[in-house]
């Protein structure tokens, strides 16, 4: 049986490269070329991969550029089971300006999926018999809104964990299932569900324990950017303020976060040492440009200074 699986419904090629700056109808020069397999459920099994898990990653391609993704994810060795579709993956564009420090994101909305085709990921998912499985990223077009909230239910049958992180009405809808493990929203798309904002993160702390109690979730985790990031079970909840770090880029923080948590998780760890992992993964992503994501050497070095959370 694989530890962990990972799904992602809208992968990306991410491209990144920097430049000295970005102006308008200039050939502008770039440097640092990098291409990655990305999207949620991917980023999330790359970190999972450098802590020393091996997932197995579950996937939607298609179309002209189905293929660059394969190969490009076929060089991290990951075991990998891709679900056909007729359109084509995504590729989404990062760019980090040199003079300013500043880091420009370009995210298409990538392929509409077939009921066939989303339908045959479900089925795929069956198939596959795993303790944890991470869902991870946004839903493609064509997929409904309760497609995540579906897949808990069909995964709690099989006595699987569901881990999810996405947001709007799929994330509402799959918490409302009662059959999630556990969800990582934002502060943003955590204050969607509640219908309004919060001011601390004590506040965000209660109404992420009501939430827990009312959905039958094992823990909820309300990240907070550079500020930190929230942990809540039925019982109690604890905020874990982020140390202070200079940014070469934002890009799969969340990823790293949430593969951090779940690996410690999937090695019996408690909730505790899972939230200092993953604050520790998470704050290493932010010292890799692009899409490069938490390195091991810098999580282990970085866990240290999270004793106290």
């Amino acid at each position: 049986m694989t530890a962990i699986a990972t799904l992602t419904m809208n992968p990306a090629i991410d491209l990144s490269y920097e430049v000295d700056r970005i102006a308008p109808t200039k050939k502008l020069r770039t440097r640092a070329e990098r291409l990655f397999p990305a999207g949620g459920g991917i980023n999330v099994a790359r970190v999972l991969a450098r802590l020393g898990s091996e997932p197995h990653c579950l996937y939607l391609a298609g179309g002209i550029s189905g293929p660059t993704f394969e190969a490009l994810l076929a060089d991290y060795g990951l075991a990998a089971t891709r679900i056909a579709i007729d359109g084509s993956t995504r590729i989404a564009t990062t760019v980090y300006e040199n003079e300013t420090g500043e880091e420009y994101r370009f995210t298409p909305p990538g392929p509409h999926v077939a009921e066939p085709e989303w339908r045959a990921c479900l089925e795929a998912l069956g198939g596959v018999e795993c303790d944890w499985l991470v869902a991870s990223g946004s839903l493609p077009r064509g997929v409904p809104d309760d497609f995540y909230a579906q897949l808990a239910i069909q995964a709690g049958q099989c006595g699987t964990r569901v881990v999810l992180d996405c947001s709007g009405e799929p994330l509402r809808a799959a918490i409302a299932s009662g059959k999630l493990c556990m969800a990582k929203p934002n502060q943003a798309e955590f204050e969607f569900l509640c219908g309004r904002s919060f001011t601390s993160p004590e506040a965000i702390g209660e109404a992420a324990c009501e939430m827990v109690r009312d959905n039958g979730l094992h823990a909820l985790v309300v990240s907070l950017g550079s500020e930190g990031a929230v942990l809540a079970t039925a019982d109690n909840h604890r905020f874990c303020p982020a140390i202070e770090l200079e940014a070469k880029s934002a890009v799969g923080a969340g990823d790293s976060f949430t593969a951090g948590m779940v690996h410690a998780l999937a090695q019996g760890q408690a909730m505790d040492a899972a939230l200092r992992l993953g604050m520790a993964a998470g704050s290493a992503a932010i010292l890799t440009p692009g899409t490069g994501l938490a390195l091991r050497e810098d999580i282990e070095r970085l866990f240290a200074h999270y004793e106290s959370c």
